[in-house]
C-alpha cells in the first residue's frame, strides 16, 4: 500500500468490513451493514470533493482538520 494512502486511512473504519468477514467465515450477508456504511461514506466524501473542485478549492479532499470540522458541524455522522 502506498505510504500516502496508508497515512490517510482510518484503521478502525476502513478495516471494519475485513474484520467482520474474518469473524463470520466470509459470509457477506452478515457483514452487509459494514459494506453499506463504507459505500455511504465514499459517496459522502466524493460529493464533498466534487463540490470543492467545482468551487476551485484545493486540495479537493479536505485535510483531517477540515474533515473533523465538517463532521462536527453536521452534529452526527452522515453515513
Amino acid at each position: 500500500m502506498p505510504l500516502v494512502t496508508h497515512r490517510l486511512r482510518d484503521p478502525d473504519e476502513s478495516d471494519a468490513s475485513s474484520r467482520c468477514m474474518d469473524e463470520n467465515n466470509y459470509d457477506k450477508e452478515r457483514c452487509s451493514s459494514y459494506f453499506l456504511k463504507y459505500k455511504n461514506c465514499r459517496r459522502f466524501w466524493n460529493s464533498i470533493m466534487i463540490q470543492r473542485r467545482q468551487n476551485g478549492v484545493t486540495p479537493s479532499m479536505p485535510t483531517a482538520a477540515e474533515r473533523d470540522e465538517i463532521l462536527g458541524a453536521m452534529g452526527k455522522m452522515p453515513y
